[in-house]
């Protein structure tokens, strides 16, 4: 896409749509925000946010970029086991904005199109995954991980399990992708294992 609104004004404008339409989804859902509601809370007409998008399709795209980045993890800023725990933080927002996981969702399905906008989105985001899983399992401070499966498995798994516990919990709300994937790295990373607390001491005449 040939991006419009280049300048510093639009540019602010077209974060301001993007910030208004993550909001709007995360509350009302995909199915229920049309590029009217958008729109109006960003103060334009509808046809104005084809100034800066492409479609519909596009838009929704985009926003699930900024939710990206709103929730990015960096190798470079956070340690192995904060980074777990960072990821598992992402889990439980998530299950607070309901219409970001239907949008997700959606187009996940839709992107197996080469030609749909948000093909390239999901590519590039599986493959940020894998290098970011990459460089966290290189800067563990020089210790191996000891992990059962090769990084890239491990990391695929990961990101298979995730993504099909968001359509479980869409389903059943009961269920806990946060608690789910913990146990899993358990699994697939047992020495990141959160350490076990240790016992109180013992005295005598406890017995």
């Amino acid at each position: 896409m040939a991006h419009r609104g280049i300048y510093p004004k639009g540019v602010a404008r077209r974060d301001e749509i993007l910030d208004r339409a993550l909001e709007l989804v995360g509350s009302k859902g995909y199915s229920n925000v049309s590029l009217r509601d958008i729109a109006e809370r960003v103060g334009v007409r509808p046809a104005a946010l084809l100034h800066y998008f492409d479609s519909k399709e596009e838009l929704f795209t985009e926003i699930l970029r900024r939710r990206d980045e709103r929730d990015e993890i960096s190798p470079s800023a956070a340690s192995v086991p904060a980074s777990r725990e960072a990821y598992l933080q992402i889990l439980r927002h998530n299950a607070e904005v309901p219409g970001i996981i239907a949008l997700y969702s959606r187009l996940a399905v839709d992107a197996a199109d080469p030609d749909h906008p948000a093909h390239s989105y999901f590519v590039a985001r599986h493959e940020m995954l894998r290098q970011t899983a990459n460089a966290f399992a290189d800067g563990h401070d020089g210790v191996p991980l000891g992990m059962p499966l090769p990084i890239d498995v491990t990391t695929r798994i990961v990101v298979a399990v995730t993504d099909g516990l968001q359509l479980q919990w869409l389903i059943d709300p009961d269920v806990d992708m946060a608690a789910t994937i913990d146990a899993l790295l358990d699994v697939l990373v047992p020495s990141l294992r959160a350490p076990s607390p240790p016992e109180p001491p013992r005295h005598v005449g406890d017995d």
